[in-house]
């Protein structure tokens, strides 16, 4: 079962791979990016998108660091659990 899993989601990568690629060669013409202060560069569609998505993903990241350093002081904050071994024995039945 872990076997067919794992080939099922390499299975997956390699579909989005290739709807990816698929999407890159279907969209290889140049755009013009239109920058501040007369920048212009030029590049293939995909390579806009690419860039687009990059920058997105670590803006996002950039912007839940805040976050995580506050949630791991809280957490470091924490006392650590009971142990489960202090259970105690009684007279009642198991349902």
């Amino acid at each position: 079962m872990k076997n067919i899993t794992r080939y099922l989601g390499l299975a997956a990568k390699l579909l989005v791979f290739l709807l990816v690629l698929g999407f890159a060669l279907k969209n290889s013409h140049s755009v013009v990016f239109y920058s501040y202060l007369g920048y212009i560069w030029q590049a293939p569609l995909i390579v806009m998108l690419g860039l687009v998505f990059v920058l997105g993903a670590l803006i996002g990241a950039l912007a839940l660091l805040p976050t995580l350093f506050r949630l791991r002081r809280e957490a470091s904050r924490v006392p650590p659990p009971v142990a489960l071994d202090t259970v105690t024995r009684t007279d009642l039945p198991i349902v």
